[in-house]
């Protein structure tokens, strides 16, 4: 994909002055239609050191509102970030429905440096190109438009825009190790570059190859390229988007109305024999998780009153408390609203080595935002599978995952919200919302059912804790989740 450009290509002076100055205008009108229309952009400019990504970022900005824009550099990962999934840092960074967020250089920079230094290759190159490719595909699929500019500039070009810089004590700083090496090694450079540009040139995201020779005809190329795809993304911001078929192998899960729940129960002294033996048990195994550096994330979903609350409980009195931490999920606060999805579980993913514990998910998705029409049905159709990709990034990273459905039946839902509508210590725990969702309960057998046939995968399977007897549902759920540790320990 990469080539270089002749000189005498680029348009005479006046003609790029000309349409710069169109192009600034329209872009300046786009960003109010933008934000009436709540499209966010994710700009990405990568390319070769001293191409020029930072000053044309700079001249871009310079014809957008300031409160509408975010630009981010990304040097190398910290040490922190490292202990977190690939792409945990770039998808912290996607900006709200409106805004812009331009990123000084990203995912492409990271991964080709990563292959140079021979890091990444084989089939982890092609496990992260895929990963890649599903983050950026996610992005669009959900309203964004993500435009991805490589400025290219020749081996003669760098090396002359390198030494000017490195002359002068004001703007050495400004070539750094690597881009010195980039230049000693431009051609094996070249070379991993245009593989990783036609691995990740998509339909949905394609690469526009800027030539950056010329500093204002760069600009002028990545304006026009933004007003053309912002106009288009507009256009485009209410189509309803392709459902894709699920790849990732299933585990049969029984129907809610075949769970037997009659006989699951608990002695109150073996629950409390069992209790203090596995909660011993796993207190040893945070240690060993937390020396391995294993991450463990575990998913709770369920009834109103089913016994969510108390199972985490008897699991996290087991922990060191400064190695997990417990995410009860409520409605999406408005900045949160405003991104994709996912992105509230992604920023809440818990460092290698400690446990993050969910109390409800991104489940909900597929639950009360489709029940209660809070997203289109080309949505929540959609995040099934998106669901599913999510969580083979986080099972390719090495997390365990181990996600619960407390079932419990209509009866012993309604006993248990009376108790809590009679009893003054408990009223907090009940909401006219309850009662609500109560009256829905069918629509909720039948989306919960459907949850848990597409998404119940090999490597994040569902487990049902059947919790009429709440004692016995917290033994199982001690079980398991010692069992899951045990298997990635061992």
């Amino acid at each position: 994909m990469l080539k270089n450009w002749n000189p005498e290509e680029i348009p005479p002076k006046e003609e790029i002055k000309e349409r710069l100055d169109k192009a600034r205008a329209r872009l300046y009108k786009l960003q109010m239609e933008i934000k009436e229309h709540k499209v966010p952009v994710l700009v990405l400019f990568e390319g070769w050191g001293a191409s020029g990504k930072g000053s044309t970022i700079g001249k871009i900005i310079k014809n957008i509102d300031p409160r509408f824009f975010k630009v981010a550099t990304m040097s190398a990962p910290t040490e922190e970030e490292l202990r977190r999934p690939f792409l945990y840092r770039y998808m912290k960074q996607i900006p709200e429905a409106g805004k812009f967020t331009f990123l000084d250089s990203g995912w492409m920079e990271e991964t080709t440096k990563d292959c140079l230094e021979k890091e990444l290759s084989g089939e982890d190159y092609t496990k992260r190109i895929e990963s890649i490719k599903r983050f950026e595909r996610q992005l669009t699929d959900n309203g964004y438009l993500l435009l991805k500019f490589f400025m290219q500039i020749d081996h003669k070009e760098q090396t002359a825009r390198m030494e000017r810089l490195l002359q002068e004590k004001d703007t050495e700083w400004r070539v750094g190790g690597f881009d010195k090496w980039q230049n000693e090694h431009y051609k094996k450079c070249c070379k991993v570059f245009d593989r990783y540009l036609t691995d990740t040139n998509t339909s949905t995201s394609p690469w526009y190859i800027i030539d950056a020779l010329d500093k204002k005809w760069a600009e002028l190329q990545v304006l026009e390229t933004m007003v053309s795809g912002i106009e288009v993304a507009m256009q485009n911001s209410a189509h309803s988007v392709p459902l894709l078929q699920n790849v990732f192998p299933l585990v049969k899960v029984p129907k809610l109305k075949d769970i037997e729940l009659a006989d699951k129960t608990i002695e109150d002294d073996e629950y409390k024999v069992e209790l203090k033996r596995l909660q011993k048990k796993l207190g040893i195994l945070h240690n060993r998780l937390y020396r391995k550096r294993v991450p463990v994330i575990i998913t709770y979903e369920g009834w109103d009153a089913a016994g969510k609350g108390g199972n985490i409980k008897r699991i996290t009195e087991a922990l060191d408390p400064r190695g997990f931490e417990v995410h009860p999920i409520a409605s999406p606060e408005p900045h949160e609203k405003a991104r994709h999805y996912l992105w509230r579980f992604w920023t809440r993913l818990p460092k290698d080595g400690h446990i993050a514990i969910f109390d409800r998910t991104w489940y909900g998705r597929v639950m009360v935002e489709r029940l209660e029409g809070f997203c289109s049905e080309n949505d929540w159709r959609r995040a099934y599978n998106e669901m599913n990709e999510f969580e083979k990034e986080l099972s390719d990273w090495g997390a365990v995952i181990i996600k619960f459905w407390v079932q419990i039946d209509k009866d012993t839902q309604l006993a248990r919200f009376t108790d809590r509508q009679n009893n003054p210590e408990k009223q907090w725990k009940i909401t006219d919302e309850d009662w609500r969702n109560r009256e829905k309960w069918d629509l909720y057998e039948v989306a919960v059912n459907e949850m848990l046939q597409k998404t119940s995968t090999t490597y994040a399977p569902w487990h049902i804790l059947e919790s009429v007897d709440k004692k016995y549902a917290r033994i199982k759920a001690l079980k398991i989740v010692i069992e899951e540790i045990e298997k990635v320990l061992d």
